[in-house]
């Protein structure tokens, strides 16, 4: 594949990370599902570097990740995965439940023979990484949940739906563009297939199985992850800790890469002892976290 090129419009992703912009995309088989898999390959300066995972939202592909994986490839290796049915991965032919998604991502990594990672997960991706998380906590470092769904308190397919519209005149033309594209790749009937299984999840409770630490972020004007909701589950998560991100709405990693990467590198600076928090914990906004060098 063609080097990754700078997104238009990005003035969040610095010049050091963009250069490693080469991507390796492949398709990896698990069963009778696929993934496709777009890898970038961290620095090799030194020996041991923090693998990063981003596993996308409902109707969404690894498009929308672009800005921060270029970032985060500036700090260690990163994998974005087009899960079955969206982006370029093929449809199945029957409903794909929360723990299927999290066995695929399994197998994936497996293959890829990637070790332990710092899972990242959008809006539905939140509770793939959830999943994994519990499942598979051999894989996982730590975990972050940006935008994370579905607030207990508005489980309702139409305040849902309203929340993703009002959400759509805050974000920016490429974000909508992305969006917009994406939803029509993967298709009416697979969104609607899997929107049953999103909202039913309960990611409260699975969430406080998960033992490693836990970074929950969100623009301060999504409406879809609202601030009660987000402290709610940095309350719940054992090693919980919350990032909020001023002026931006549900796709905060792609208006906002360079802060969204600084938070998540700030949170995983203990990398690699798993379920450690270096800088405490805390159930309050944070918004304070220095931009790596």
């Amino acid at each position: 594949m063609a080097p990754l090129g700078k997104s238009a419009g990005d003035t969040n992703v610095s010049p050091t990370a963009r250069t490693h912009q080469e991507v390796t995309a492949r398709i990896i088989g698990t069963g009778t599902l696929s993934a496709h898999v777009y890898s970038m390959a961290g620095p090799r300066t030194v020996s041991a570097r923090p693998v990063f995972v981003l596993l996308h939202g409902i109707g969404m592909s690894h498009r929308y990740y672009r800005r921060l994986q270029v970032v985060l490839a500036g700090h260690g290796d990163t994998h974005s995965i087009d899960l079955p049915g969206f982006g370029a991965a093929a449809t199945p032919d029957r409903q794909i439940s929360i723990a299927d998604y999290a066995a695929v991502v399994a197998d994936t990594l497996d293959a890829l023979g990637a070790g332990q990672v710092i899972v990242v997960g959008h809006s539905m991706g939140s509770q793939f990484a959830t999943e994994l998380a519990v499942t598979r906590p051999d894989l996982v470092s730590h975990v972050v949940l940006i935008g994370p769904v579905v607030d207990s308190a508005r489980r309702n397919v139409v305040r849902q739906s309203l929340a993703l519209g009002l959400d759509s005149l805050m974000e920016s033309p490429s974000g909508n563009a992305i969006v917009f594209t994406d939803y029509v790749r993967s298709g009416l009937r697979w969104y609607l297939t899997e929107l049953p299984v999103m909202m039913s999840y309960e990611l409260e409770a699975r969430l406080a199985k998960v033992t490693q630490s836990v970074l929950v972020v969100r623009g301060s004007r999504d409406p879809v992850a609202q601030r009660s909701w987000c402290h709610k589950l940095t309350a719940i998560a054992p090693h919980g800790r919350f990032l909020e991100i001023p002026g931006q709405p549900h796709i905060v990693q792609h208006g906002a890469a360079a802060k969204t990467a600084a938070g998540i590198l700030a949170f995983a600076r203990d990398w690699p002892q798993s379920g450690t928090l270096t800088q405490g914990t805390s159930a309050a906004p944070t918004t304070g976290f220095a931009e790596p060098a």
